[in-house]
């Protein structure tokens, strides 16, 4: 079970210290009971990157016609099949749950192998959502995002987390929904937090948010720049991720993660994943986040990111986020 929870702005670190304080096993713990499937208004469905999306709508008011959040999903859903060169399932099954008197949307969760499909996604959405929150959302590309990895054992919950931290604005950026230097600034103020503490001993020990959220996305952002830099910038962790998907590797399935970075590895001809996480998962393991920012060419000013071509590293930083080769 994969458990989202408001408590990241597409790496951005607002309005989370409540959260943050709570233990990640007990959040999802608090999610275990409540997969009961409330009574449905209405149901659409639509095809979207080789897949088709049943939209159900529980009953409940939303301000904006439903239209509206069916064209942000599809939006999302565009966002996910254009990285992964498809979306990962066959079928995915969308429950939108009106909330009333708030704002947004306010919760995902994602589930394999539940209510009939091999992929099934709750939405809380506030009732009063307005068209630019709907626009601004990060938390229904999150949820897509997360279909296409296999559900993992609990101690590596921190690389579901990662991925889907990592590659929804990376997604966005490449399907033209973002900007890059809109992304590249949240990773500059966010990834501080996924640095380990003092009582840290690796990612599959420590289970803080910022470890299990941060700290999984910067373990994804290493894994992409050490495999381009490897590879002389042929191959990134798109390239990896799709290999995943293509070996049938979705969240339908329960692998071990050995399987998960040997197909990763093999994909790019490198040894990035399973090296990284021999090491990363045991120990605490520091980044120089100035260097890196430095490195990649990418600067925090006055008036938001600039950046600059010539840096050591710019090529791979502009590779990120440019549309991949299609699908494997």
């Amino acid at each position: 079970m994969l458990v989202i929870f408001r408590i990241m702005r597409r790496l951005r670190t607002l309005g989370l210290l409540a959260i943050m304080a709570m233990p990640i096993g007990s959040l999802a713990a608090q999610e275990k009971g409540s997969r009961h499937l409330p009574a449905i208004a209405f149901s659409q469905s639509l095809a979207a990157g080789g897949a088709t999306l049943q939209i159900d709508f529980a009953e409940g008011r939303l301000d904006l016609p439903r239209s509206e959040v069916i064209q942000r999903i599809q939006t999302a859903a565009h966002a996910v099949a254009l990285y992964y060169g498809r979306l990962p399932v066959q079928r995915i099954r969308i429950l939108v749950i009106p909330v009333a008197d708030q704002h947004g949307v306010l919760q995902g969760t994602t589930w394999g192998n539940m209510a009939g499909s091999p992929a099934f996604l709750r939405l809380r959405v506030g009732q009063s959502t307005t068209r630019e929150e709907l626009a601004a959302d990060w938390i229904i590309t999150h949820e897509l995002v997360h279909t296409a990895l296999p559900s993992l054992p609990d101690d590596q919950h921190w690389l579901e987390e990662g991925i889907a931290s990592y590659i929804e604005p990376v997604a966005r950026v490449q399907a033209s929904q973002l900007s890059a230097a809109t992304i590249w600034a949240d990773m500059m103020n966010g990834m501080p937090n996924g640095e380990p503490g003092s009582n840290d001993h690796g990612l599959d020990v420590t289970h803080t948010w910022g470890r299990t959220y941060w700290g999984g996305a910067m373990f994804c952002l290493m894994a992409d720049v050490e495999i381009r830099k490897r590879t002389g910038n042929r191959r990134g962790l798109q390239d990896a991720l799709r290999a995943i998907v293509a070996a049938g590797g979705s969240i339908d399935k329960e692998w071990p993660l050995a399987r998960v970075l040997s197909i990763g590895d093999q994909a790019t001809s490198t040894k990035v994943l399973e090296e990284m996480y021999a090491q990363w998962s045991v120990t605490p393991v520091p980044v120089d986040l100035p260097r890196l920012w430095s490195q990649l060419g990418i600067r925090a000013g006055q008036h938001g990111v600039t950046f600059d071509a010539s840096a050591p590293l710019a090529t791979i930083r502009v590779s990120i986020t440019i549309p991949d080769r299609p699908s494997l």
